[in-house]
């Protein structure tokens, strides 16, 4: 490199040491003059800030201001409304005040005059009391002459009119109530006997008293063998899954199934006839053939109930509720299947009310539905009416079936003309010629009751108790009874029946009241 080149890159590096001094300089500069038109224009917008400031500040001040005029201006005007109320009311209370006095004087008026009143009363009274007592002296008087004359005192005297009052009114009111009576039943034997007889007339149904079959017919003895099972294993399966209890004796061919469930007894039944008949017997078999006979007999108590509703012209009763009613099927009541009574309620319940002008199908539901508490009574305590009764509400029957079901025997009071209706086809299906059969032992209790009852009572010289203890004919003593005491025994028997015993149906008290004169010729 020779000198020439060292001159020229000197000089060159010189002339970018002093461009950039000379740049940076240049920027300071501007820089400066920046912050100095940046300060100049803050002290500018802070100016005009506190001009706005102050500005703003007296509006508000003469706003205050202004608002408080108007406040006081309001104050004022309400302070001089409330000053013109209070002189209307100061000027009624002086108004009022002035009717106060007046009405004070006159009462003061009226005071003086019952002040007068009284006095002359109290005269009166005085003059009353002397009239009394003198009176009260000429009573006494008159009391001791009857006394020396009747020869008894006044106590007795009065206890006799009230004994001959009191029999005397007796005999009219038994009188006056055998008479009422009379032609009360005639009318209504009348209508009773119209609409019963128009009912049982269109009733022509088929009744056949069945019974619950509770016994297994065995092709031979052998078959018991089997049933019971190797160590007993069958016979335990087989209660295991029906809940049941089978009876295995002495007794040739046959078997008992014993249950207080009709239902379960009718699967048991029906699982052991299937079981004979196959001839596999063994647990798996068994439960197999509980199943299945299950559901048939779930589906024929569903077919009875759809039955039953079909029959009697029913639509659109809860499912639960027509289950209900064909599990009725497999009860019994004195022998009598209460399906078939039910369904003869609800026949005989909806002609009665189409002759009384009642709604023959609420009359017809309420008749079907009256025994269904009888379905759940194995399963819930309590009596059967009233549990129907809320087995219809929580299915939502109508509120006159309803009742009806709970007061068909008078659980709970009869207040509706369906209730009645409801009792009456009840105890005419329940009376029916062989509908119903109880023990002999408890019939015969029932008719020694009834007599003894009815000769307990003083003037009775016999009682018999004939149709069946549906009626009870009192012989009396002529001599001991008159007519219209004949009237008040047959309603003293008949209260003391209701009182002390318990019977189906209605029971007829019948006083037979006879004078026989006898003489012979000789």
């Amino acid at each position: 490199m020779n000198g020439n080149e060292l001159v020229v890159i000197g000089v060159g590096c010189l002339a970018l040491i002093v461009g950039a001094v000379v740049g940076y300089w240049l920027r300071v500069r501007v820089g400066r003059q920046q912050l100095k038109s940046a300060d100049a224009q803050a002290r500018l917008t802070i100016s005009q800030a506190e001009n706005q400031a102050r500005q703003m500040k007296r509006e508000a001040e003469l706003e205050i201001k202004d608002r408080e005029l108007k406040a006081r201006a309001a104050l004022e005007r309400e302070m001089q409304e409330k000053q013109r109320e209070q002189g209307q009311v100061e000027k009624r209370l002086v108004a009022r005040e002035e009717g106060l006095e007046k009405r004070f004087d006159m009462l003061e008026a009226k005071e003086a005059d019952l002040r007068r009143r009284e006095q002359g009363l109290n005269d009166r009274r005085a003059n009353v009391e002397g009239l009394e007592k003198k009176w009260q002296e000429q009573t006494q008087e008159v009391c001791r002459l009857l006394e020396k004359a009747a020869g008894m005192t006044v106590e007795e005297a009065k206890r006799q009119l009230i004994e001959s009052v009191t029999e005397e009114a007796r005999l009219e009111a038994a009188k006056l109530m055998r008479k009422i009576d009379e032609e009360t039943r005639t009318e209504a034997d009348q209508k009773a006997r119209h609409v019963i007889a128009t009912a049982i007339e269109r009733l022509a149904s088929d009744y056949v008293a069945e019974r619950a079959i509770t016994t297994v017919a065995l092709p031979n003895d052998e078959m018991k063998g089997r049933i019971i099972g190797r160590e007993g294993r069958n016979i335990r399966a087989f209660e295991a899954a029906t809940g049941v209890e089978v009876v295995v004796d002495d007794t040739p061919d046959v078997v008992t199934i014993s249950c207080f469930n009709p239902i379960r007894r009718e699967i048991a039944r029906r699982t052991l006839a299937q079981l004979i008949q196959d001839g596999r017997i063994h647990p798996a078999r068994v439960e197999e053939t509980v199943g299945k006979m299950t559901k048939e007999v779930e589906a024929s108590i569903k077919e009875a109930g759809e039955q039953a509703l079909m029959e009697l012209g029913i639509h659109g009763m809860h499912a639960e509720l027509v289950r209900l009613v064909g599990a009725l099927k497999y009860r019994y009541s004195y022998a009598q299947n209460v399906l078939q009574h039910s369904v003869d309620v609800g026949f005989l319940c909806g002609m009665m009310a189409a002759e009384l002008g009642l709604s023959e199908k609420k009359a017809r539901r309420a008749g079907l539905l009256h025994d269904v508490g009888k379905a759940v009574t194995h399963e819930v305590e309590g009596s059967h009416a009233l549990i129907g009764m809320e087995l219809a509400k929580k299915y939502r029957e109508d509120f006159d079936v309803c009742h009806a079901i709970g007061a068909h025997h008078e659980d709970i009071a009869q207040e509706y003309p369906l209730d009645c209706l409801v009792d009456a086809a009840d105890a005419l299906s329940g009376a029916r010629p062989g509908a119903r059969r109880e023990v002999l032992e408890t019939y015969m209790k029932r008719l020694e009751d009834l007599e003894k009852v009815s000769t307990s009572f003083k003037g009775v010289d016999k009682a018999f108790a004939i149709q069946a203890g549906r009626e009870i004919r009192v012989m009396v003593n002529p001599t001991e009874v008159s007519d219209a005491q004949a009237t008040l025994l047959s309603k003293d028997i008949a209260r003391k029946i209701e009182h002390e015993l318990t019977y189906p149906g209605q029971i007829r008290v019948t006083v037979i009241r006879e004078m026989r004169a006898v003489e012979t010729a000789k």
